[in-house]
């Protein structure tokens, strides 16, 4: 038998990971605001390559779905600390989000991409879509994560049943 070689990333099919994402997504209440989102920590080195989901408003208070995905994988292993979190997450680790992580929170949460470059070992995020400018605007998600040497992957194919999810609650404007 074969062994898998470093290269089995560039064959994981990225876009069943992302409807995985989506269908968490549709998990979290509709409400006008927030954005309904999925995400996923996944490894490939790992016996089950899934490690951790999470969706908008899972946990208790305003929780985004990074920060879900990452508290179930803390709780999961009985993770205490940050350096522990650090530790215990594989070298290859990657996190699937439908909508790009945030920058800035209007709560006094913790924005999710410090949660991401503040876990280390986070090499890669796949993102559905981009954040629309209706909660903060210019959300520099992707520039603060590609700053910490985290690369960052849009991944086409699902951007009208993302939006039609993420804002599901939301008053709609205009339009035809």
């Amino acid at each position: 038998m074969e062994s898998l070689n470093p290269q089995v990333s560039d064959i994981v099919d990225h876009l069943a990971y992302l409807r995985l994402a989506l269908n968490l997504a549709k998990k979290s209440p509709p409400k006008p605001t927030n954005f309904r989102v999925g995400a996923l920590l996944v490894s490939q080195s790992s016996d089950t390559p899934l490690l951790s989901t999470g969706y908008t408003l899972e946990l208790p208070g305003n929780t985004h779905a990074e920060q879900c995905c990452l508290n179930k994988f803390m709780d999961s292993r009985g993770i205490q600390t940050l350096e522990e979190l650090q530790e215990k997450l594989p070298m290859d680790t990657v996190l699937y989000t439908t909508m790009e992580p945030c920058s800035k929170r209007l709560s006094d949460n913790k924005p999710c991409v410090d949660r991401i470059v503040e876990a280390k070992k986070i090499r890669k995020v796949y993102v559905g879509v981009s954040e629309p400018e209706k909660f903060v605007e210019e959300n520099n998600g992707r520039r603060v994560l590609e700053t910490a040497g985290i690369q960052y992957e849009y991944v086409p194919g699902l951007e009208r049943e993302i939006l039609e999810v993420a804002t599901a609650g939301h008053e709609k404007t205009g339009g035809n």
